[in-house]
């Protein structure tokens, strides 16, 4: 699943640096269904007041899961979501995806979250969807 990137886009990041929103823009529009996710883990985030939120349902199909995959391996598209939600996001076993406050990141349940230990255990049969 790449993005989908407009001409005027493109031809601007051919000349030179391109702002966050224009990127983040070209991001939601071509993978909708991870930014429906990441979006309403962030809502989720922001309604409870806590430092974290997840998302654990595997997602519907595969095109879905390479969504969320593409948005999370990418270090260019992750780090301009983070930025434009104020939040990190952390990702597990194909379609677990959590984010945290910027407070909670070095903490116990961050610590945890992003361990071999809960990776692993994401694994079991029960779980595991990919």
């Amino acid at each position: 699943m790449s993005l989908n990137v407009p001409t005027a886009l493109l031809e601007r990041a051919e000349a030179g640096p391109v702002d966050d929103a224009d990127f983040v823009a070209c991001v939601r529009e071509s993978l909708p269904y991870a930014w429906t996710i990441i979006s309403g883990v962030v809502t989720g985030l922001r309604a409870e007041g806590g430092d974290f939120a997840d998302h654990s349902v595997p997602p519907p199909g595969e095109a879905e899961r390479g969504q969320l995959l593409r948005a999370l391996a990418s270090d260019a598209i992750r780090g301009g979501l983070e930025r434009h939600f104020g939040v990190t996001l952390a990702f597990q076993n194909c379609h677990r995806v959590a984010a945290f406050a910027p407070s909670a990141v070095g903490g116990e349940r961050y610590r945890a979250f992003v361990s071999p230990r809960a990776q692993l255990l994401n694994q079991s049969p029960q779980r595991r969807d990919c």
